[in-house]
């Protein structure tokens, strides 16, 4: 097997859910790909935006017990005192007691618009798909239009954006969302934009404003 690269396994953990099963006997087991970090039974879980925090009893991968699970390990593990109906698919798991995760009142994203047949203006909402979570996200604000092979800014507060276009615009979920910034967490930090059944952009996430009701409610920066 391959082993994955260092960094990943030293940042703390992010798991985003693809799944959670009841298990007869065993309890409520979410599923899901360790993105960063590692997994442990004992380890205190904090799921985001559930806000909920649970431990960890056991761990399984293709039906073998496992002490420790790494970056890229699809995982089942079974968890204690939470009902299945308060997890969803787009819940993220991190340790609790090391940067735990946390839903956010809005992001910054550089985005670049492949194919859309109007003007996008602020306002518009088209679902994102960012890690396994699946979120209608308002285009806030437009903040800049960018020369998207250079990133250098062209335009501030620009009116409207276009197919070919890059921005960096401010995202407001429409329910509560855990994503983060690309630079500390790259898997959760990029989306793709869906509307009219297609993928009308893409985007990489800069910065994130954690929700004040998160208990680290601050904003992470990345460097430009």
């Amino acid at each position: 097997s391959v082993n994955p690269p260092v960094r990943t396994v030293n940042k703390p953990l992010r798991l985003p859910l693809q799944d959670v099963y009841k298990i007869g006997g065993v309890g409520t087991v979410p599923v899901g790909k360790i993105e960063t970090g590692i997994l442990k039974p004992g380890m205190t879980l904090m799921f985001s935006p559930a806000k909920l925090t649970a431990e960890v009893k056991s761990i399984e991968m293709h039906h073998q017990g496992l002490d420790t699970a790494l970056p890229g390990h699809n995982v089942g593990f079974n968890i204690k005192n939470v009902s299945v109906k308060n997890l969803h698919r787009g819940d993220v798991a991190g340790n609790a007691q090391q940067d735990p995760p946390s839903d956010v009142c809005s992001f910054e994203a550089q985005v670049i618009i492949l194919n859309h047949p109007g003007k996008i203006k602020s306002g518009y909402s088209p679902v994102l798909d960012c890690h396994t979570a699946h979120v209608t996200c308002r285009f806030a604000e437009l903040k800049e239009k960018l020369d998207r092979r250079t990133g250098r800014k062209l335009e501030d507060h620009p009116q409207i954006l276009m197919s070919g276009d890059a921005a960096t615009v401010r995202m407001v979920p429409a329910k509560p969302m855990c994503v983060e910034s690309f630079f500390n967490y790259p898997p959760l930090g990029r989306f793709a934009a869906r509307d009219l059944k297609q993928t009308v952009a893409v985007g990489v996430i800069k910065s994130v404003e954690k929700d004040q009701g998160s208990k680290s409610s601050h904003k992470t920066q990345v460097a430009k």
